[in-house]
């Protein structure tokens, strides 16, 4: 298998782990009931839209630097 090939699936997958990880997060703030649970579950929330935004715009960046004429 080529690097740029492997280095793609190893970055995906860690995308995948990552908002697997958010969704995880945000749901067990969402049962819990202290004030705290209750900010760091808006800022999960927050984060489960923000990072696949991100993502898709640094790779958006990318192609368009990195494209071959």
């Amino acid at each position: 298998m080529k690097k740029p090939k492997l280095l793609k699936r190893i970055l995906a997958w860690m995308g995948i782990i990552l908002l697997a990880g958010l969704y995880l997060a945000t749901f067990i703030l969402s049962l819990m009931k202290s004030p705290t649970a209750q900010t760091l579950f808006t800022i999960s929330l927050w984060c489960t839209v923000i990072v696949p935004i991100l993502g898709y715009a640094i790779l958006l960046i990318y192609r368009v630097l990195n494209r071959k004429d």
